[in-house]
């Protein structure tokens, strides 16, 4: 790996990791609000699909531009968007629901955005567990079919966004129509 792609690689994963830094510092500062877990839980959500966005423009982003940086980033924000998903939904089992199982199956089943949440979140699982080299080699052909699950779990996740939010469907909707065009840009191109 040369080292300028070494320098980009651990600044990227520096930058996904400031958002925690900043979450930690509101929470020892008393910043959180009125409901500190709830606000953990959207801004965590919100990151995650944040990231998993960035990790679905790093084709889009070469195909426009020529540069082929961020695809080599892909896999580290794909990453981190999981990563950032598990907290999201840790949080809610363990500090919102207190790992009362039956509660939470309940949400699942009765609540569409936790619904949806829940199904975007077990599509990302198998993409993050094979996201190795040695998955890549054992799969073959069969683990691009298996990533192209990134599509339907960020369908899911804007859904859950948007069935969450109650009153400003502003960010939802802006959401959605970065995921539209980013998989625009990839019928398109076919």
């Amino acid at each position: 790996m040369v080292l300028s792609e070494r320098w980009l690689k651990r600044s990227v994963f520096l930058l996904c990791l400031a958002p925690l830094g900043w979450l930690l510092a509101q929470a020892l500062l008393g910043g959180l609000g009125a409901n500190p877990i709830e606000a953990i839980i959207r801004f965590l959500g919100d990151w995650a699909l944040r990231l998993l966005l960035l990790t679905l423009a790093a084709t889009p982003l070469r195909l426009l531009t020529g540069w082929t940086w961020p695809v080599r980033l892909r896999r580290l924000l794909g990453l981190f968007s999981f990563g950032y998903a598990v907290l999201h939904l840790l949080v809610y089992t363990a500090l919102d629901q207190f790992f009362a199982w039956a509660a939470i199956w309940e949400d699942i089943v009765e609540r569409p955005f936790i619904t949806t949440g829940m199904l975007a979140w077990l599509l990302l699982l198998p993409l993050a567990l094979s996201s190795n080299h040695a998955s890549m080699r054992r799969l073959g052909r069969r683990w691009k079919q298996l990533h192209r699950l990134i599509y339907p779990a960020a369908v899911l996740a804007v859904i859950h966004f948007t069935l969450m939010v109650k009153a400003d469907l502003r960010e939802p909707l802006l959401y959605g129509a970065i995921l539209t065009g980013l998989l625009g840009l990839r019928f398109i191109r076919r």
